[in-house]
């Protein structure tokens, strides 16, 4: 990896930027006409408060400007920063895991990407299942706010027990291949191996 230059953190903070720019203008895009046509087709909607509604806004709007302005950043220092037998271990690795992923079936590849992103998939089957208890139980008039609050809850958590013993029953219904570990990482010990011949090749040329 090389020395960071003030031109590099510039061009850094511009590429950030840029994510930032773009998950607003795509987030901004899909949440603000979502939120007008909720307003026009759904009483409900329209009766909360603005400050509801600008807070689901955000909700959208803030994941999204904070990942693409992370992308943009890595990608930079992907592209520009890394060199050397650094660069050459990570697209080694890169390759690897682009060949694994096509020797999948598009069932296998189904399942390895909802266990790799399984805690993603957990938190958002919490949050739809919060909010669609809540809208089950809104109708009940014999209930008061908080107790529908508490009911939602408790639907929730059901669900997302249900969740997490299908996380792990998908984790042993994997092939063999997609369960193994690495448990000995040695890309460490490659990385050195590869300076180690770099800095030879360096130092037969200044002799030569």
């Amino acid at each position: 990896m090389k020395f960071v230059t003030q031109e590099d953190i510039d061009n850094h903070s511009k590429q950030t930027l840029r994510g930032m720019t773009e998950g607003a203008a795509a987030s901004l895009a899909v949440a603000v006409p979502g939120s007008f046509y909720l307003h026009r087709r759904w009483a409900y909607y329209r009766s909360l408060p603005i400050t509801i509604k600008a807070l689901g806004v955000v909700l959208v709007v803030a994941p999204c400007i904070a990942a693409q302005a992370e992308r943009r950043g890595v990608q930079y220092d992907m592209e520009h920063n890394w060199s050397g037998p650094a660069k050459d271990e990570l697209d080694r690795e890169a390759s690897e895991e682009d060949k694994r992923w096509g020797r999948l079936s598009p069932t296998q590849k189904a399942g390895d990407w909802a266990l790799r992103h399984r805690w993603h998939l957990f938190v958002a089957g919490w949050a739809a299942s919060m909010g669609a208890s809540w809208m089950i139980l809104r109708r009940n008039k014999t209930q008061t706010f908080s107790q529908k609050i508490v009911q939602a809850r408790v639907y929730a958590q059901g669900i997302a027990l249900a969740g997490l013993l299908g996380g792990a029953t998908l984790s042993q219904m994997q092939p063999p291949e997609m369960k193994k570990e690495n448990v000995s990482d040695h890309s460490w010990a490659r990385l050195l191996e590869m300076q180690a011949k770099e800095a030879k090749e360096i130092e037969s040329h200044t002799h030569a």
